[in-house]
Order: C-alpha cells, then sequence, then structure tokens
C-alpha cells in the first residue's frame, strides 16, 4: 500500500453513500451517522438494522441495485456489498467523478480507508496499520485505554481567547478524592482529572506522587493542612478555586481519601455553585474503610460486627454522646475515628466510663496504604499507655470494636503495604 495522508472529515449534512445492505454496511452507515452525515443506502436488500434506521428516518434506503446517478452530489462513498464487480463498478464510477470511495471488500484496491477510531471528549484518534483491521484495533484499544486512565495527556493547551488569555465562564473544577495514600489507589476518573487540568490545588494527603506527572507550567497550589496548622483557610481555597474557573481553566481540587468524607468537600461545591462555577465531583476510596482493610481488619465481619459509625476526632463528645458510641459496641458495632490520634485516650476513657467493655480491642493504623504503615493494637483500658510508648502520630486512622483483633501484625503489614505503594503520606 501506498503511503496515506491522515485527514478527518467534517461531514455534518454532507451526502455520502454506502452501496450494500449487510451488516457490515450497516456499521459504515452508524459511523456515517454519529459524524452528522446524510446517509443514502444503495442495496436491493437490507439488514434490520438499516432497515429500522430508514423507517426512523435516519437513512434514506434506494432499494434496488447500484446506478451511477446514485452518486450525484456525494461527497463520499463507501461500497460493502461483498461482490466484487459491484465493488470495482462503484468504485470506477466514483474515481471517475473524483469522489472518494472506500471499499470494505479489499483494502489493497481501495484509494481510502475506515480507520479504527477511539472518541475521548472532543480527542479523536483514527489508526490504520497496513490494511491489518485486526492490528489497528488493538492499537485503538491500547490507545483508547490510555485516554481513559489519564496515562495520555488530555489537557488543553490551546483555547479561546479574551481578556488576559482567557475566556470568563468556560472553566471548571472538579473535586478529586485521591485514595487513601497510593497514588495507585486515585480512580481513573480522578486521574483523567489530572491528566486534564491546568490548575491543581493539593492537600498535605493527597497522593502527590501524581503531581511530577503533571506539565511543568500546571500551576500546584499547596493548601495543605496538619494538626492545629492551617495555613491557608477554607474560604481562601474556596476563592482560589473559584478564581482560576473563572479565568477559563480547568481546575482539580485533588483531597486525600473522599472528598464527602470529613473533607469539606460539600462546602467547595457550595461555594462554586453560588459563583456560578460548574463543579463536577469524583467520589475517592475513603480510608475510613480502605486503610483498615490494608491492616487487615473487616470493619463489619459477619458474626463479629454488623455496623459501623464513621466519625472525627476533631469533635469533643458529651456524655450522651458517648453513651450512644459505648453502647455501640457492646452491641457489637465498629467505631472508625479519623484525625483522632490526640484524643485517642480521652475517646476510650470516656466510653469506658460511660459502659464500654475495658477488653475491647482497638486497633491505630499509621500512615495507611504506604510503605511506612504500622499498625498498633491495644484495649481501651490500655489504648493511651500503649499509644504514648509506640509513639503513635497522625495520620492515622483509629479502630474500636472486636474485629481489631483481626488486624495484621506490624511485619505482615509492612510487607503488605510496600508491595503495591508508592506513596510517601496516607489520606483520611
Amino acid at each position: 500500500m501506498s503511503p496515506s495522508y491522515p485527514l478527518h472529515l467534517d461531514l455534518e449534512g454532507r451526502r455520502v453513500v454506502v452501496v450494500g445492505g449487510g451488516p457490515v454496511a450497516a456499521r459504515r452507515a452508524r459511523g456515517l451517522l454519529e459524524a452528522g452525515a446524510d446517509v443514502l443506502v444503495v442495496a436491493p436488500e437490507a439488514c434490520a438494522e438499516l432497515a429500522d434506521l430508514d423507517a426512523a428516518g435516519e437513512i434514506t434506503w434506494r432499494r434496488g441495485r447500484f446506478c451511477s446517478t446514485d452518486l450525484d452530489g456525494a461527497w463520499l462513498v463507501q461500497t460493502a456489498t461483498g461482490v466484487r464487480r459491484t465493488d470495482d463498478a462503484v468504485s470506477a464510477e466514483a474515481t471517475s467523478r473524483k469522489i472518494w470511495c472506500v471499499r470494505a471488500d479489499d483494502a489493497t484496491r481501495s484509494r481510502a480507508w475506515t480507520p479504527a477510531v477511539v472518541r475521548h471528549d472532543d480527542v479523536v484518534v483514527s489508526v490504520t496499520a497496513g490494511g491489518d483491521p485486526r492490528r489497528a484495533v488493538a492499537v485503538r484499544d491500547g490507545v483508547r485505554l490510555g485516554l481513559s486512565s489519564g496515562a495520555l495527556p488530555l489537557r488543553r493547551h490551546r483555547r479561546p481567547t479574551g481578556a488576559e488569555g482567557a475566556r470568563p465562564g468556560i472553566g471548571r473544577v472538579t473535586l478529586v478524592g485521591g485514595g487513601p495514600g497510593d497514588a495507585d489507589l486515585i480512580t481513573l476518573a480522578g486521574r483523567r482529572a489530572l491528566a486534564e487540568a491546568d490548575v491543581v490545588v493539593v492537600d498535605r494527603l493527597a497522593p502527590r506522587g501524581l503531581l511530577a506527572e503533571l506539565d511543568a507550567d500546571v500551576e500546584v497550589v499547596d493548601v495543605g493542612k496538619s494538626p492545629d496548622h492551617h495555613p491557608v483557610p477554607q474560604r481562601e481555597i474556596e476563592r482560589v478555586l473559584i478564581d482560576r474557573a473563572l479565568r477559563g481553566l480547568r481546575v482539580v481540587r485533588l483531597k486525600g481519601g473522599d472528598g464527602y468524607v470529613f473533607g469539606r468537600g460539600g462546602e467547595e461545591l457550595a461555594a462554586c455553585r453560588a459563583a456560578g462555577v460548574t463543579c463536577d465531583v469524583i467520589p475517592g476510596i475513603t480510608s475510613a474503610l480502605a486503610v483498615p482493610a490494608a491492616a487487615g481488619i473487616p470493619v463489619t465481619h459477619r458474626g463479629v460486627s454488623r455496623s459501623v459509625t464513621v466519625m472525627t476526632g476533631h469533635d469533643v463528645l458529651g456524655d450522651d454522646e458517648l453513651l450512644d458510641l459505648a453502647a455501640q459496641t457492646r452491641r457489637g458495632g465498629t467505631l472508625v475515628v479519623l484525625m483522632g490520634v490526640s484524643r485517642l485516650g480521652e475517646l476510650a476513657s470516656g466510653l469506658v466510663a460511660q459502659g464500654a467493655d475495658p477488653q475491647l480491642p482497638i486497633a491505630v493504623i499509621e500512615r495507611g496504604c504506604t510503605p511506612q504503615q504500622r499498625t498498633t493494637t491495644a484495649t481501651l483500658a490500655d489504648a493511651a499507655a500503649v499509644a504514648v510508648r509506640r509513639g503513635v502520630k497522625s495520620p492515622a486512622v483509629l479502630v474500636f470494636g472486636a474485629v481489631a483483633a483481626m488486624a495484621h501484625s506490624d511485619v505482615d503489614q509492612r510487607a503488605g503495604a510496600s508491595a503495591g505503594s508508592r506513596a510517601s503520606a496516607p489520606s483520611q
């Protein structure tokens, strides 16, 4: 085959003729309809799909054999009759009229080819492979995987411009939950959003290893918070999101875990909507469930625990709230506490005071889902002393309940975390 010149055609409203009435012709007609073409099908008989399209008014089906007048007004022809003599005649007539003709029967006898195509948003990738359609499809599927996973760059570099290089109102914010620590635990949708971002506003516990994959000119705004230290107030974070979006930029708010589980994602969504900024949400894997699982602890387990309560350790609990939580533990419930290391001893003693079993198992999982993950087990009675002795520090997830006794040993856990982790900080 001669070297080809790749070209994408705008067929909106233009006449394209498909000669043939079988499944191959139906596939070609369907693809042309998706491109907005005015499709004329010429065939004595047609398969059910083509007949249905004709009945619905989506195509025009002329019942009969091909004749030269069928190409009047055509911009493109595709022949798929499976009869060599007919396909030769269609090709010859198209060539005499200087109309490109695609032949389904023999790529070597054609002067135009239909590629394997993948579409992602407004990105279109077409693949040909020297007349080997299966090879082309395999390459196309590899490209599709790269686009859908965010492994291939999707960021726009050219956009309509106005004042100061951007058009107000066309930007958007995407709230992305980055997962519980390991960069591989972010969702495909989250990875894809990062690949398209112009601005990334990132938390301390987000999977920061992914930032190295961004283009050099992507703006990264670090708004990381640590216990009792919030250098960038929440309202300022929201202002940054809105400001960049109104400049016409694609903004990703990258958080650890899930932004809707004690991540203030709801506040950021509300702020964007109030400012008239489009805001999407991509959920993440919350550390409330994933980190215990990584430590070998199922937060519910048949015959052991039938319910789970997730809470933040930031709040000071009253006696009534502690009484309710203690009752839950007595009924076999599991209590998962995020951001609670500084109040571990206070919470444990409070639960005991309200009737929880002093020997109730607890587990503290530090730096979950990273190579540095460490699990400390104790009971309510000795939780505070054990935590001090072990030098437990945040970030960590606390698990109260019988299931905590199922935790892996430190050795087992370090081996498991190292096998699949690349991130340097866990998420809550």
